[in-house]
């Protein structure tokens, strides 16, 4: 029983660290769009340039919502939220230059990036389904408790999933400042130093992704072992 409070402590914890996340996202990402970034130019034309410079034939578009960005190597586009397209803010500018990051990370075989599509298919049936099968492990007793750890590994390939994307996203933004920095769109240090904390104030929402993960693994493999002592 004691146990389950700890856990339910985490889990509280990690809720609050989500929100103070997001919150920081939000309030991080609306100060620095109030500030230009002098290169007179919209982040998606940046997006363009920045693809074209580096021989990509990616296209770029506009899709509703806001920070919605994305890359999407099915259909070769970078998509570009509507706060962000057409504004020629810091913010904007260094989300859409993340967002060509992961375009660089895909033409290159960046290998974490290659390590996660691999896994994408299993961790997305373990995210999906390991709760279901602990459980029916646990209802089943004697041999169920191997249906459990069944259940316990696939979702530890969603945890390895979000590990990974971690570093993914880390490189992503270390990019985006280079090919930024390198292509003239941030003219000072105070330019540069604010799309920095653009991109390291979405980059904690995946560490926050990756604890979160962390204590659901640890919970079913608990769950699990209790089957087998019950």
């Amino acid at each position: 029983m004691q146990e389950y409070y700890y856990y339910l402590i985490a889990v509280f914890g990690i809720m609050i660290l989500g929100l103070i996340a997001q919150a920081r996202v939000t309030s991080v990402f609306n100060k620095y769009s109030q500030m230009a970034s002098l290169c007179g130019k919209s982040a998606a034309q940046v997006a363009s340039e920045l693809l074209s410079s580096h021989g990509s034939s990616v296209g770029v578009a506009c899709i509703q919502g806001s920070l919605t960005d994305n890359y999407n190597p099915r259909t070769g586009k970078v998509s570009l939220s509507q706060t962000v397209y057409s504004s020629s803010s810091v913010a904007a500018v260094a989300v859409a230059a993340h967002e060509c990051g992961h375009v660089m990370q895909y033409e290159q075989g960046y290998t974490p990036i290659v390590l996660r599509n691999k896994l994408l298919p299993v961790a997305n049936i373990g995210a999906r389904y390991s709760y279901l099968l602990v459980i029916v492990g646990l209802i089943m007793g004697g041999l169920g408790y191997y249906v459990s750890l069944v259940g316990v590994a696939l979702f530890a390939f969603a945890f390895i999933f979000q590990l990974i994307t971690l570093p993914v996203e880390l490189d992503a933004s270390s990019r985006a400042l280079d090919m930024l920095e390198d292509g003239g769109y941030l003219v000072s240090s105070e330019h540069a130093s604010a799309a920095q904390k653009v991109l390291r104030a979405a980059a904690f929402t995946y560490f926050v992704a990756v604890l979160s993960s962390a204590v659901t693994l640890l919970r079913l493999m608990s769950v699990a072992s209790s089957g087998k002592r019950n």
